[in-house]
């Protein structure tokens, strides 16, 4: 099968890149309706949107300044290209320090900007800076909900890539893009509705889910509540397939998401991760994908 010409315009931890060609197996052969209920960086999304041409599609994502992002890409990518330009310009010829102060004055406008409401191509931006400039592309955020990620090492990192955010643009037009709690997709679902689900994953040790992806949780209580959302899904006739962590990577006793999805099907596949918090242990893990057909 052919690669993606488009690629996710944000770095985001645990993109599916490495998972893509499990994933597409599972595709079915015709997709007229989407959703996705965690969209995160996209790589699924823009994948199935070149690949199937669905005509409804639906994306959503807890993250507010996430979705404000996507919609500003779908609506207004003139300006975003046009700033974002301007800023990596004055960012590539500051030195390391200038580099930092710049960084953290962003930074500390971002998390003003974050307080208020409402959508905002200035939000955006800002929000795409950081994240090419930030340590890892991480999105983390604090009790108060402000975004802390140090800077990254990056010289010239590429804030702005024209040619890729007009591909994506011109994939977003006629999607509806939601914020909100996984639930409210519920109502979009029908019979034969493909969903791919990528919630946060179940940490497979006490420090490796270091990055609060906003400020509330999601820890096993809110995996059942998922699994309960799935369920029903499933009841409406949709075809879904969730990604998650295997818990038997750590301890082969726990049998966490084999009880929970006992009537479904659970492929473990490989990817190479970093499965604790010191950034040295990186290997081959498994992963979960688990299907309803």
């Amino acid at each position: 099968m052919q690669d993606l010409k488009v690629k996710p315009f944000l770095k985001w931890a645990g993109g599916k890149n490495q998972l893509l060609a499990d994933i597409r197996l599972k595709y079915p052969n015709q997709v007229d309706t989407y959703c996705e209920p965690f969209v995160g960086g996209g790589v699924v999304l823009l994948d199935i949107l070149s690949l199937k041409k669905p005509k409804t599609i639906l994306i959503n994502d807890i993250n507010k300044e996430l979705i404000n992002t996507y919609i500003q890409v779908q609506n207004d990518v003139d300006n975003l290209i046009i700033e974002l330009s301007n800023l990596q310009d004055k960012y590539w010829k500051l030195s390391t320090d200038e580099k930092k102060e710049f960084y953290l004055s962003k930074r500390k406008i971002f998390n003003q900007l974050k307080s208020t409401d409402g959508n905002s191509s200035e939000k955006a931006i800002l929000f795409i800076f950081l994240n090419k400039t930030c340590f890892n592309g991480l999105y983390r955020v604090n009790k108060k909900g402000l975004f802390n990620v140090p800077i990254g090492s990056y010289k010239k990192p590429v804030i702005c890539d024209n040619e890729n955010l007009r591909l994506v643009s011109n994939l977003l037009q006629g999607i509806t893009i939601q914020c909100g709690d996984f639930s409210k997709c519920l109502s979009f679902i029908q019979k034969d509705t493909f969903m791919y689900l990528d919630p946060p994953y179940r940490p497979l040790s006490d420090t490796a889910s270091f990055t609060a992806y906003d400020s509330n949780s999601f820890g096993d209580e809110e995996q059942i509540r998922l699994n309960k959302f799935i369920n029903q899904a499933t009841k409406k006739g949709a075809k879904i397939v969730l990604s998650n962590s295997d818990p038997k990577n750590i301890n082969e006793n726990d049998n966490f998401f084999d009880n929970l999805y006992n009537d479904y099907i659970i492929q473990r596949v490989s990817a190479k991760r970093i499965i604790n918090c010191n950034g040295n242990n990186r290997g081959n893990v498994s992963e979960l994908l688990i299907s309803n057909y």
